[in-house]
């Protein structure tokens, strides 16, 4: 990335791996971000606890995708044939393009990505993708991809959100009942959601046709954790539970227990086409009750 002067509280190090990662520190909250990917790793608010999970398998290195935190996944949500699955985005370094911290300690950054001879290899078209970060006591993410070129895109993409939760056999999810979904587990047949969603088995949905926020209600950590969105009308969760964690290689022995992805998408039938010119924007407001 080009050398970007950062403001205080926002510092630039060597994380694990050596990959180059942003580390914030305000009075309302600290955060970690690395550049390969502009993946948030780590947010937590002053007083609180943790939000983001990372797996205790994680790998650390250039090119390869990091589970947990929020990668961006992007022009392609899931498999694509031979392509890298969830896109190129999460596995490419980005630029930072602006960093401050407000006179409320709202830490703010955006960085960048656009087309180039390896990203049009994969997809080609001429592009800009732009992720704007706010970190405090509430966390927003903006991605919004602009179509530089001269021929229709059409695109998928998701905010993979990682949520840390005490046990996800004691966890709540609130805000899908009475949405349709695609059961990827059960090779994409489609159901309704009926009440608030259990889990504690594998479970692999995009939920289509929703705009609404949903809760994660984590009653043994005495919190819930509110997705809201703008810009997406579907929602993915996801936990490979016991059934499917052995098959993973980056998931530590235990970990489905701990996590769970509620993620912010444009999925499944849920595509984003734009015009020459155009630009779509994908929102995840994040916060803890």
């Amino acid at each position: 990335m080009s050398r970007l002067e950062l403001p205080p509280g926002i510092e630039q190090i060597a994380g694990p791996g050596g990959l180059a990662m942003l580390d914030i520190h305000t009075p309302l909250a600290q955060a970690r971000l690395a550049l390969q990917g502009a993946q948030l790793l780590h947010w937590q608010p002053a007083g609180g606890a943790p939000v983001l999970w990372v797996s205790s398998t994680a790998r650390y290195a250039p090119g390869q995708a990091l589970r947990g935190g929020i990668p961006v996944c992007w022009p392609w949500f899931g498999p694509r044939d031979d392509l890298p699955a969830h896109g190129f985005a999460r596995t490419t370094v980005w630029t930072v393009r602006a960093a401050q911290v407000d006179a409320a300690g709202v830490a703010h950054l955006t960085l960048g990505l656009t087309d180039s001879a390896a990203s049009r290899a994969l997809w080609d078209h001429a592009f800009d993708l732009e992720l704007q970060v706010h970190i405090g006591t509430t966390l927003t993410l903006g991605l919004t991809t602009r179509n530089c070129g001269n021929a229709v895109m059409t695109l998928t993409q998701a905010l993979h959100s990682y949520f840390a939760i005490s046990d996800v056999h004691a966890v709540t999810v609130r805000g899908l009942d009475g949405c349709a979904y695609l059961d990827k587990v059960r090779g994409g047949v489609s159901s309704v959601q009926l009440g608030d969603l259990r889990l504690g088995h594998e479970t692999d949905r995009i939920y289509t046709g929703t705009t609404a926020p949903c809760v994660i209600d984590d009653a043994q950590a005495q919190r819930r954790i509110v997705v809201a969105k703008s810009g997406s009308h579907s929602t993915v969760v996801w936990n490979p539970g016991p059934e499917r964690e052995p098959l993973i290689h980056d998931l530590g022995a235990g970990d489905y227990k701990r996590m769970l992805c509620v993620e912010t998408t444009n999925a499944g039938p849920d595509q984003i086409t734009l015009a020459p010119q155009a630009s779509h924007t994908l929102q995840a407001l994040i916060s803890v009750m």
